[in-house]
């Protein structure tokens, strides 16, 4: 009954919510990255941390029960025809995984993600039964820290995933090649990194076909994967996304690391990510950090030495 009820309450915040347009990032209470838009009126972060939008929808969706089963089922895979995308939900939501987590330190929001929109080939959390991490980079501009992040992976020996935008393929083409001749895995973040729920799909298949063309033609490389820009996502551009034969890529732990101009000291920032491990984890991190590039060094032996092994999203 308790599960009904909330399948129930949860269809109906997702149907009650509209679409907004002008997004941008915004620190939630739970130092997570949320997502909200200029033009909503009071949004907010719940008391829980849930990012909210348009106070109406909210995603994670939290549960009172602490003691609740985090094995997640996930849907039989289907792709859908454009007619049957169309007719699908497009209610624009802001991911975050909020910070209510199971009895492994794993993020109910992130393990809900996967349980409602793994049919869509989107996932949130990796295999909660590995004691493993996969280590994300959003790469939106250089801010000179990259070259020492790749630095520091090669000394580790350590695979990581850099989400790229068309504009940083553009003007950093030799780290990008770096990162490909180096072994790490290279993910598509759109080519103008506009909300996803906001585009027809003529449009949000371009978004994500014409970089995967560019990045092909260029260096040999075929792109799988996808991280949906500001994190804003809708069941019917989860969709889409799939139709594009890509895998969606959110996160289980982020942090609020993207600011350059309030950076967090390099030992709290290692405190929050070391405390945040968790089977299955993908950590969401962003390049331009002073502190990330500081702190990815130790972070990496102190989770190894945890027993966490690192790999990228398959």
């Amino acid at each position: 009954m308790k599960k009904a009820l909330l399948l129930f309450c949860f269809t109906f915040l997702l149907t009650s919510c509209n679409s907004q347009n002008n997004s941008s990032y915004q620190q939630g209470t739970d130092n997570t990255l949320t997502t909200t838009s200029k033009t909503t009126e009071n949004t907010t972060a719940s008391d829980t941390g849930v990012p909210v939008i348009n106070n109406n929808v909210s995603f994670p969706f939290e549960e009172n029960d602490e003691n609740e089963n985090s094995d997640v089922t996930i849907p039989e895979l289907k792709k859908l025809s454009d007619s049957e995308i169309n007719a699908l939900n497009n209610t624009k939501c802001g991911y975050g995984q909020g910070r209510r987590l199971d009895e492994n330190n794993c993020p109910y929001g992130a393990l809900d993600f996967n349980a409602q929109f793994g049919k869509y080939d989107s996932i949130a959390i990796n295999d909660t039964s590995k004691k493993t991490i996969c280590l994300t980079f959003d790469q939106g501009y250089e801010n000179g820290y990259t070259s020492k992040i790749l630095d520091v992976l090669k000394e580790k020996n350590i695979k990581a995933t850099f989400f790229l935008i068309n504009d940083y393929e553009e003007r950093n083409s030799e780290l990008v090649k770096r990162m490909i001749d180096e072994g790490h895995t290279i993910g598509n973040h759109s080519v103008h990194h506009y909300s996803m729920p906001t585009l027809d799909i003529n449009s949000a298949k371009n978004e994500i076909i014409d970089l995967h063309q560019k990045i092909k033609e260029k260096y040999g490389y075929e792109m799988f994967l996808f991280r949906p820009p500001m994190g804003e996502f809708s069941e019917k551009s989860l969709a889409v996304t799939q139709s594009c034969n890509y895998k969606t890529i959110m996160w289980s732990y982020a942090y609020a690391d993207w600011d350059v101009n309030k950076q967090m000291a390099p030992s709290d920032a290692l405190d929050k990510l070391v405390a945040a491990a968790h089977p299955g984890a993908i950590y969401l991190l962003h390049s331009v950090s002073s502190t990330n590039a500081q702190i990815l060094q130790q972070l990496i032996d102190e989770l190894s030495e945890q027993g966490y092994a690192f790999e990228v999203p398959q």
